[in-house]
């Protein structure tokens, strides 16, 4: 089955924008004399014009990863904390008010330029576009255990679970969903398991804070 996130309006709605073929990145050899590509001379920004919004899409834009606002506030030439903020809010209010494709996301506790929900279905036909993720039932009750409560033993996997989860656990593993955080005090010293910044970023989550609150019933 395809996996959505653990709200389903999120899964595979966000596709992170792929800029490595862009016109930033032609050689100079494919350039003319001023600077252009194919001919179309691109307008020519002051210095005094390099005003941090600009700065701050142009990071996003060349992202691959979720960068942090502190991260975002250094290329930017911004203060740390709330301006970085503000600014963000200010990109999304304009890409809104033009019904652009693109949106930024607060996911894996950073930010990330991507184009918008309406967006997917058409993109899954493009190449280079990530798959969504596929996991089996089993797969993610495993995936659940874990999120819950990491960091959290194989053994403790399995007896909330009532069957064994190895196999499983290395599945997550492997997609990089799930990694080894440390070792149990427990006899033996059994791996300890916990979730990776990519589950973040494949569930829509900003931090493990924003997990949807278990139901005490």
């Amino acid at each position: 089955m395809v996996f959505h996130p653990f709200n389903s309006e999120r899964a595979c709605d966000f596709w992170a924008v792929n800029v490595r073929n862009s016109l930033f990145f032609m050689p100079e050899s494919r350039l003319n004399d001023t600077g252009a590509a194919g001919g179309l001379t691109p307008p020519a920004l002051a210095p005094a014009e390099l005003q941090p919004l600009a700065l701050l899409e142009a990071a996003l834009f060349l992202a691959k990863e979720p960068m942090s606002s502190r991260r975002l506030a250094q290329l930017a030439g911004l203060p740390e904390g709330t301006k970085t903020r503000q600014l963000i809010r200010t990109l999304n209010k304009r890409y809104n008010q033009d019904q652009s494709a693109f949106c930024i996301v607060e996911v894996a506790e950073g930010f990330q330029l991507r184009t918008r929900p309406e967006f997917a279905t058409w993109l899954v036909r493009m190449q280079g576009i990530p798959s969504a993720v596929r996991l089996s039932n089993p797969t993610m009750e495993t995936l659940t255990v874990i999120a819950y409560r990491q960091p959290i033993p194989r053994a403790e996997v399995e007896r909330i679970r009532g069957v064994q989860c190895g196999d499983l656990i290395r599945q997550l593993l492997d997609q990089d969903l799930a990694k080894i955080v440390g070792r149990s005090d427990d006899l033996g010293r059994p791996f300890l398991y916990g979730t990776t910044p990519k589950f973040l970023q494949v569930f829509g989550l900003g931090s493990l804070n924003d997990l949807p609150a278990l139901d005490a019933s």
